[in-house]
């Protein structure tokens, strides 16, 4: 079985009239407890003989629930299409959140959406889901309209790190406080940049260092601003590199610059769509008095982020040993 995106509810129907075992959630930043739900979806899927789906949300609901308080995107629709498929074969049916959704009763949902629409047999959900018009729905009412609706509900407890329940919000804070790497722990997978290359100033180019500047979404939430190791996915493959996230002194364009510099590749790839890993973090940005001297630290990050390359390929190698 393969991954499927679909959007809307009219192309899946088009698709399939199978009855279901359904998953809701925004899933930002497919983490380690959004991936023990994914394999449990699939496991029930196989068991009851029921198609799997994963059902999700564009843009993220807060945009219209509280858009004074809307929370930078761990994995944009882009990236989930991404990571998902490593967890999930099945599929994802992506849903506009608009202001009818948003309005919404949980029982108006649960029977236009989950039943009537999809089929739901089955509804698997985490300990903390809630849904409807204000997040009115609990888990006891779902557990109460499954009855009616004739779906089992079951709840998959949390995964656990620090003595605390992973999510997307502990995530989104490690982050802000500069802990990338407790935020790769807790994500269980490579953190993603996904953008569109577009050209830059031209300086890493005149200083030996050609980057691909890309043009990120507005709601990505970035690591911190500095220097990292880094793979780039492009056209299928995947190159080593290492990478710029801040403000680039040297430019007077007032935005944070995400580009990488990837090893042995200088092809033209402006325009294309590339996915960019930031893997360890090599130092801080900072100013520099002047271009040679910025020359000579690219050196210095250059040769750290082969060492760690070289490191993370040999783990892999003797992973697979």
């Amino acid at each position: 079985m393969t991954t499927t995106f679909i959007k809307g509810l009219v192309d899946y129907r088009k698709k399939s009239d199978r009855p279901t075992v359904v998953t809701v959630g925004t899933f930002d930043g497919i983490h380690r407890g959004h991936q023990a739900i994914l394999k449990t979806l699939r496991a029930e899927s196989t068991r009851l003989d029921l198609e799997p789906v994963l059902l999700t949300f564009d843009p993220h609901p807060r945009v219209l629930v509280s858009p004074e308080d809307i929370p930078l995107l761990l994995t944009t629709i882009e990236e989930k299409e991404k990571f998902v498929p490593d967890f999930f074969d099945g599929t994802v049916l992506v849903l506009r959140f608009d202001d009818t959704l948003k309005e919404m009763s949980a029982e108006q949902f649960v029977g236009e959406i989950l039943v009537e629409a999809l089929g739901a047999r089955k509804v698997i959900v985490g300990h903390d889901h809630a849904f409807g018009r204000n997040r009115s729905g609990n888990i006891a009412a779902l557990k109460s309209l499954g009855e009616k609706h004739h779906f089992d509900v079951q709840v998959v407890q949390p995964v656990m790190h620090g003595g605390e329940p992973i999510s997307s919000s502990r995530i989104r804070a490690a982050m802000r406080d500069d802990d990338y790497a407790g935020a790769l722990e807790m994500l269980g997978h490579d953190y993603a940049i996904f953008g569109t290359v577009e050209k830059g100033i031209g300086l890493g180019r005149r200083l030996g260092f050609p980057t691909a500047n890309i043009r990120y979404g507005l709601r990505k939430l970035l690591p911190r601003e500095g220097v990292y190791s880094c793979w780039a996915q492009l056209g299928g493959r995947c190159w080593p590199g290492m990478m710029f996230i801040g403000r680039n002194y040297f430019n007077p364009q007032e935005r944070i610059s995400v580009e990488a510099n990837l090893f042995d590749f200088d092809d033209d790839v402006h325009g294309e769509e590339m996915m960019l890993y930031p893997t360890v973090y090599l130092r801080a940005n900072r100013r520099f008095e002047s271009t040679g001297r910025l020359a000579e630290q690219l050196n210095l990050d250059k040769e750290n982020a082969m060492r760690i390359i070289e490191k993370e390929k040999k783990d892999v190698n003797r992973q697979r040993a």
